[in-house]
């Protein structure tokens, strides 16, 4: 039978930097969608896919990271005063019990693939383990990791989220290299990281979410810097390609936004703005009259 995804391992430990000033006080996985972190998304996207453990792997000033999921004893007791329940129920989704969140330093910026292997320890030698990037915020109606979940279970191996990207985006990208194309589902032959404009083996890009094996780590443990000076998950990744073990892709349905950048973290804002039943009709209203002032301008 084949072993549950229980461990998520979450890569916390930017700078952040193409959000300064903001994140020169404040982590950037704290900055909100609307009136939500984007961890929070993340970690409850996990959780509807059955995630029990969460590895976060961070820097020095990330304590505001930490505390976000920490109990909050003078606020709760202020809003039982004022009785407002509502949101002391809002609170519950950011509390975190004792022992479900494990916190790891990375102390030097070496990569993805090296603020994975940081949290070695942590993972059994037979268990898989998922890996979120709370940069990459996907809506969907079933949560992407869920979705590729129930996918691994009838595959097994390793598997990453894709998305098709125009060709000329692809340089930014980790890119597979498919073997065979069986719809919602690849599997791969290849993966390069951020390939040279032109050259990419298609256009499906790794998006940021992972199911992945042990080996991954012991391979992450002998791999030397990549693309970018960096030591790249995807080259780990690779090598169980390399060995014959099973890689797939998976094409997720859902909207992914990129909140890495400003103008993905301004879609996604938009976005989930639009969709909250509370804010739509006033805010799809401006909206409306901004796009309408605009046009009378030109």
């Amino acid at each position: 039978m084949r072993r549950k995804v229980t461990k998520a391992i979450f890569p916390v430990a930017g700078l952040g930097t193409r959000f300064l000033p903001a994140t020169k006080s404040i982590p950037k996985e704290i900055m909100t969608l609307v009136d939500r972190p984007l961890i929070q998304y993340a970690i409850d996207e996990a959780r509807a896919a059955g995630i029990k453990d969460f590895i976060f792997v961070t820097s020095r000033g990330k304590g505001a990271l930490e505390d976000y999921f920490d109990n909050s004893p003078i606020l709760e007791q202020e809003l039982r005063k004022k009785n407002k329940d509502d949101l002391l129920e809002v609170l519950k989704d950011t509390n975190m019990d004792s022992g479900a969140i494990a916190y790891i330093r990375q102390h030097k910026a070496l990569g993805l693939g090296h603020a994975v292997w940081c949290a070695r320890r942590l993972i059994n030698n037979n268990e898989p383990f998922a890996v979120i990037l709370p940069d990459d915020v996907i809506a969907a109606e079933k949560p992407c990791l869920q979705q590729m979940i129930e996918a691994y279970e009838d595959t097994g191996g390793c598997m990453v989220a894709a998305m098709e990207v125009p060709a000329e985006k692809a340089s930014a990208y980790g890119v597979l290299d498919v073997k065979e194309d069986m719809g919602t589902m690849v599997s791969v032959k290849g993966m390069v990281e951020k390939p040279a404009p032109g050259a990419a083996p298609s256009n499906l890009a790794v998006i940021g979410r992972y199911i992945l094996t042990p080996k991954v780590l012991q391979s992450l443990n002998r791999i030397k810097s990549g693309a970018g000076g960096e030591i790249q998950l995807t080259d780990a990744i690779a090598e169980e390609i390399a060995q014959g073990r099973d890689v797939y892709g998976y094409r997720f349905r859902g909207q992914r936004f990129d909140c890495g950048s400003k103008a993905g973290f301004l879609q996604a804002t938009v976005a989930f703005g639009m969709a909250r039943e509370d804010l739509k009709d006033e805010f799809t209203s401006y909206l409306q009259e901004i796009v309408s002032l605009s046009k009378a301008a030109e």
